[in-house]
């Protein structure tokens, strides 16, 4: 018989997922805005943050892959990882937010030490959370020999990934913001109140995501490994490159990374155009549905229904019809701009643009499920030509692509955002005007003097995620795993394991 997971097993390890996701939107979407909106690090300097913090996880990714892979312990292969990494990354996620305002007003040297802390605090971040977020992935190809319940298992994840990112979305900014308000009353500038808030919000999401991220390590592993083989750094990365059907999924993963800059630009399009930097009253809410209640919508279906197409259809040809289709609403989204730019907020809108998210958040979801069940299969790939099991390298990969994506996707808004002069003191002068305004005027909307920063904010979520989404089925065309070969694969796996 089949060894497979437990009901119980299967919701604690979504748990887990949950609050894993909930601590990477506080960072990939939460510290963006922070870095940009509330301590006025300029654009360019966090796009060198970023630069510089994804040319070294082209090495940790890989490095922590292998120490997976290397990993031999009485609870498993990835399981210790999960056991003990999550209070590391709770620690390192509040550090990041623990900083000083970036200001004209401060010497050279104090503004170096908030670039350099933003800078340090980020990239030890990305190497604990690697830690954790590379077993947590890994260990679906360990929970069960049944093709079938690893994909369901990995839609599921995907969808929990997305409640996660939606709970943050919802979140810090509008609760932040009140907590801001609240101690503004007492006579703290508005600038250093809305960071106190933001640092509470952070701090508190960040408990609960990390003892939800805890969960998952209920876990059991099931699949036995096929040797107690070790392989050096040097010879995971050749495992890597080696493997078409894997060195395919790579290539076109980063080349799709572009569709992050939605996810990263989100807060911003959300506080300044729809909610003028402080909330449009009642309707804030309404708008923030719009976006990030489209986009999980959308994601959810998809990632539901993503693995069910995979068991009917050629994962590569779900693969791009995918990518093909979501360039469309990514591009509308430029569209609807050109058309009204100054009026989107209008109630005729409203259903137009929450369906382009839907369908935009469709797109992400979809082909997030697959690329991670390509990845699984690629796994049982190279175990059956070669006798070796890469989880934990492979899934590496998955990890890097995620995050060099949000790399590239913080690097494009940077340039873009520099362009435009949406950085540093331009901001912090931007919020004062909001702060003073009306909060039922729409100013940054409307003003002609912000024009150049909605021309950035609306460029940034339409043009490089379509362009990429097109882009990305390039290296895939000639995918090598097609659904009869990783069935007979599996099969030929599973009855190896039994047999021993």
């Amino acid at each position: 018989m089949e060894n497979t997971y437990t009901k119980k097993e299967r919701n604690m390890y979504l748990m887990g997922m949950l609050g894993q996701n909930i601590i990477y939107c506080i960072i990939s979407t939460g510290m963006t805005y922070y870095f940009q909106s509330v301590i006025f690090i300029p654009a360019i300097a966090i796009s060198a943050i970023m630069s510089i913090a994804r040319i070294w996880d082209a090495v940790n990714d890989p490095l922590m892959g292998t120490f997976v892979d290397k990993t031999r312990t009485r609870w498993g292969k990835c399981r210790p990882y999960l056991l003990f990494v999550p209070l590391f990354v709770a620690v390192s996620t509040i550090l990041t937010f623990i900083n000083g305002r970036y200001s004209s007003d401060n010497s050279q040297t104090a503004n170096i030490f908030i670039i350099i802390w933003a800078g340090v605090s980020y990239i030890i971040w990305g190497m604990v959370f690697t830690a954790g977020d590379i077993p947590l992935w890994g260990i679906t190809s360990l929970m069960t020999e049944r093709e079938k319940d690893r994909s369901s298992l990995l839609g599921y994840a995907r969808i929990f990934a997305g409640i996660g990112n939606t709970l943050v979305l919802f979140t810090i900014i509008p609760i932040s913001q009140s907590i801001a308000n609240m101690i503004a009353e007492n006579g703290t500038p508005q600038d250093r109140a809305l960071q106190s808030g933001f640092i509470i919000v952070a701090v508190v999401l960040t408990i609960i995501g990390c003892l939800l991220f805890e969960c998952a390590a209920y876990a059991k592993e099931r699949v036995s490994q096929p040797s107690d083989e070790h392989k050096s750094f040097f010879d995971n990365v050749s495992i890597m490159w080696n493997c078409k059907p894997f060195r395919r999924i790579l290539i076109s993963g980063v080349i799709r990374s572009p569709m992050l800059i939605l996810s990263i630009v989100s807060m911003t399009l959300l506080s300044y155009y729809f909610g003028d930097n402080g909330g449009n009253g009642q309707s804030y809410a309404k708008y923030l549905f719009m976006l990030a209640g489209g986009m999980f919508i959308g994601q959810s279906i998809a990632m539901a229904v993503a693995p069910k197409l995979c068991e009917k259809f050629e994962k590569r040809k779900v693969y791009n019809a995918c990518c093909i289709i979501s360039a469309i609403p990514f591009a509308s989204i430029y569209v609807c701009y050109a058309i009204d730019g100054n009026n989107l907020m209008a109630n005729s809108w409203y259903p137009v643009l929450f369906l382009i998210f839907a369908v935009a958040g469709a797109g992400i979801g979809a082909s997030q499920v697959i690329q991670s069940i390509m990845i699984a299969d690629c796994v049982d790939y190279d175990e059956y030509h070669t006798g070796y099991r890469p989880d934990g390298v492979f899934f590496s990969g998955q990890s890097f692509i995620t995050k060099l994506g949000s790399g590239i996707s913080s690097i494009i808004q940077g340039i873009v955002f520099a362009i435009v002069g949406f950085s540093g003191d331009n901001v912090a002068r931007c919020n004062e005007l909001l702060a003073q305004s009306s909060r039922t005027d729409f100013l940054f909307a409307t003003a002609p003097e912000f024009e150049p920063y909605r021309f950035g904010m609306f460029f940034l979520v339409s043009i490089p995620p379509a362009i990429g989404f097109l882009l990305s089925i390039i290296p895939m065309k000639n995918y090598e795993i097609t659904n009869e070969e990783q069935t007979n694969i599996l099969n030929s796996l599973n009855e190896k394991r039994n047999q021993k």
